[in-house]
């Protein structure tokens, strides 16, 4: 094979003859290691791609995991602000119920007569005792809420009974006679027999005498209402009270009325004066308690608050 190498300037050209031997070379050189240095650049190129790849796939996963854990929080965040505003809620309901609950204490403690230093339920209950520690478990705080919720609904309700009965039992004490009807005095005459005061002859007397003096107010002694107000034989000047008990008190031989019928009137109300109108021998007044249209002694209702 001949070869002419021709240059740029004109007469200066070359030309070279390759024999067999120096074509064979080269097609060895260029048989072996052209391919074999191809092949090495593109396993060189493969692996680089294989790891690019790997590593991609690498934060890919990493990146997955952190949007799972994201994700987990914000559920987690979610549940607790769930638990949270539960427990708030849980809190505030109990919260309410406990001042109800030591509102009416206060008002129990003032019906009952009770000392407040003793019920008092604006300060907290005294607690104490040394702390024990190592106790297995933990404290279900919704758990001991509820407990709570409970016991306060039940005292509550007893609370509640409890102020229904004394309520009944002072509304009862309100309507029933108790007490003193006149300022001062004293009794002059009893109920049941006796010599009568113009005869001197046995009579029963039906209601008990206090001598007062004249002109001195003439009180209720139990809430009721104005029944009659006018004269009455042998009784003068009247005023009766119908009371929620059915008992009625008779007041007699009165100077004045301060009182009609129809009239609401309280334990202590002023009715009327003492006088010693009707058939009387001097200032006083007749007190009569009347069940079911009978007299029977006044004795013990008057003594109830004398």
């Amino acid at each position: 094979m001949q070869i002419i190498l021709v240059p740029g300037r004109p007469g200066s050209g070359k030309n070279s003859c390759l024999s067999h031997r120096h074509l064979l070379v080269i097609l060895l050189i260029g048989g072996l290691f052209l391919p074999l240095f191809f092949g090495v650049l593109t396993f060189r190129i493969h692996a680089l791609l294989e790891r690019h790849s790997g590593e991609q796939s690498l934060v890919s996963a990493y990146g997955e995991e952190l949007a799972r854990q994201a994700t987990a929080l914000e559920a987690a965040k979610l549940e607790a602000s769930t638990h949270l505003n539960a427990l708030a809620l849980k809190l505030g309901q109990l919260q309410a119920q406990v001042l109800r609950l030591n509102a009416l204490g206060g008002r129990l403690t003032n019906m009952a007569g009770l000392d407040r230093r003793e019920f008092n339920f604006e300060t907290e209950v005294a607690q104490g005792g040394p702390e024990q520690t190592g106790m297995p478990g933990g404290l279900d705080v919704l758990a001991s809420l509820d407990r709570l919720s409970l016991e306060i609904t039940a005292s509550k309700a007893k609370l509640q009974a409890l102020e229904t009965l004394l309520l009944d039992r002072r509304l009862t004490d309100a309507v029933t006679p108790a007490g003193w009807p006149a300022d001062g005095g004293f009794v002059s005459s009893h109920f049941g027999t006796r010599a009568d005061p113009f005869t001197g002859r046995l009579a029963y007397h039906e209601g008990v005498d206090i001598a007062a003096k004249l002109g001195s107010p003439i009180r209720a002694m139990a809430d009721g209402v104005v029944s009659y107000a006018g004269e009455k034989s042998n009784y003068g000047r009247v005023v009766e009270v119908t009371h929620a008990s059915g008992l009625v008190t008779r007041y007699a031989h009165l100077l004045s009325l301060l009182v009609k019928v129809g009239d609401k009137v309280g334990r202590g109300d002023a009715l009327a004066l003492v006088g010693s109108s009707g058939r009387s021998t001097g200032p006083h007044v007749h007190v009569e308690v009347l069940k079911d249209g009978r007299a029977v002694n006044p004795a013990g209702y008057l003594r109830a608050a004398r």
